[in-house]
């Protein structure tokens, strides 16, 4: 797929709005009460394992192949198809899900059918795009790709989820003690030892610094506070990576974001409140000034994945009775007519940043596609904290159901079919 286009321009102009005293604190008080329910990653404190990349070439040719159901599978240049637009499917065969629940490397944040989940529909779904299909997922050519190399998902803890989901893709073909997982406090690293390489996880949820950056800050009860401008601190450690995927959506829902005057070193309280819009402008436009000054785009592959929907409003797919995502087990099927609420003037300020950046960049837009699997959250299946939810709890769905997260062996697979590739292409 060709870089994101940058030929077209749309100027945005966020604009500071006022918000009613009494609106304000109630959605404070709405985005505090449901982020406390919600996992967050805890890292443990080992260093990571660290490699150097070296560059490498291989190339895939890759032809009409036929599916487990014996269809054939039309595989077209990506120039000449847009693979992030179609329908999912349901698979009869036996290609998904693309691995096991019992992958060693899941937690159990993500185990919704060893967490009690009665259906494992949601496995089972497979994205077709509208004039082609995607090449099939071969974990040894993604291992060569990578042989001598280091990827890392940078962002939230869907991010994490991600990162889990691809080490899972690629496990099965490596033998178990060539093969290992470690923990530090902002990274955790997937070892693949005889290929060299590296898959990493790196913790920055606004991706500027912020106080919930460390291990004791991330539960969601803290309410976070950000440097817009800072960014280096992380940034040292995304240096030398030959393949870099950022994100960065969940920790921005409320309508103003604290931002702290002066810096956290010196023990700095002081912060003002911004509008949401224009803080998360702010802090891409850091980001991207960063990546255009610290990477060489001969070196390293930059991508962007836009923001993971949520599903807390059942009435979005005419579910009057319902409660959140609680006991969804089928995609919605109504493609042109349904909202879920996710934040179009956030993503519209991604795309404008990711269009003016000056070096070449994938962009992932998996935000439509992820809105129709109201289906694939963790729900009452979840484990915050890695503790499951008690029989009282999961009486209560409104208010401790995760329509956040999502179940694993699951959708984020698709999101690595997708980022696959980008990067095999």
């Amino acid at each position: 797929m060709k870089p994101f286009d940058k030929t077209r321009k749309c100027n945005y102009f966020p604009m500071l709005t006022m918000v009613a005293f009494p609106t304000l604190l109630f959605g404070f008080f709405c985005y505090n009460q449901y982020v406390k329910t919600i996992p967050f990653p805890d890292f443990s404190h080992r260093q990571p394992f660290r490699e150097s990349s070296n560059s490498t070439n291989f190339k895939l040719q890759e032809t009409n192949k036929d599916d487990d159901d014996g269809n054939v599978r039309v595989v077209l240049p990506l120039e000449e198809c847009d693979i992030f637009t179609g329908e999912w499917v349901f698979d009869h065969g036996s290609s998904r899900p693309l691995y096991k629940e019992d992958c060693e490397f899941l937690n159990t944040m993500v185990t919704c059918l060893k967490n009690g989940r009665p259906d494992s529909l949601y496995q089972k779904w497979r994205w077709q795009p509208k004039a082609c299909s995607l090449p099939k997922f071969e974990a040894k050519i993604l291992l060569e790709k990578l042989r001598g190399k280091r990827l890392m998902f940078v962002g939230d803890s869907i991010n994490f989820n991600q990162m889990l989901s691809m080490a899972c893709m690629v496990q099965s073909v490596i033998p178990p003690e060539k093969r290992s997982l470690s923990y530090a406090n902002y990274t955790i690293v997937f070892k693949m030892e005889d290929y060299n390489a590296t898959m990493e996880f790196y913790w920055a949820p606004f991706l500027v610094e912020s106080n919930v950056d460390p291990p004791t800050m991330r539960d969601g009860t803290v309410e976070p506070i950000v440097k817009l401008e800072s960014i280096s601190k992380h940034g040292d450690n995304w240096k030398n990576v030959d393949y870099l995927i950022f994100n960065t959506y969940i920790w921005w829902r409320y309508p103003t974001v604290k931002v702290l005057r002066g810096s956290f070193e010196d023990g700095v309280t002081d912060y003002v409140d911004i509008d949401q819009n224009v803080a998360y402008e702010s802090a891409l436009k850091s980001w991207a000034k960063w990546v255009e000054e610290n990477v060489d785009p001969n070196q390293t592959s930059v991508f962007f994945i836009s923001m993971a929907p949520s599903h807390k409003m059942s009435s979005a797919w005419n579910n009057t009775n319902g409660i959140m995502c609680l006991n969804e087990t089928t995609p919605i099927v109504n493609t042109s007519t349904f909202d879920v609420g996710t934040n179009r003037q956030l993503s519209a300020i991604v795309e404008n940043v990711v269009r003016s950046m000056k070096i070449p960049l994938q962009f992932l837009n998996i935000t439509r596609l992820s809105e129709y699997r109201k289906d694939a959250h963790t729900s009452i299946y979840a484990a915050p904290g890695g503790k499951l939810l008690t029989q009282e709890q999961k009486a209560d769905p409104a208010k401790y159901a995760d329509c956040v997260h999502w179940c694993l062996p699951g959708l984020p697979d698709t999101w690595n079919e997708l980022l696959y590739t980008l990067i095999i292409y």
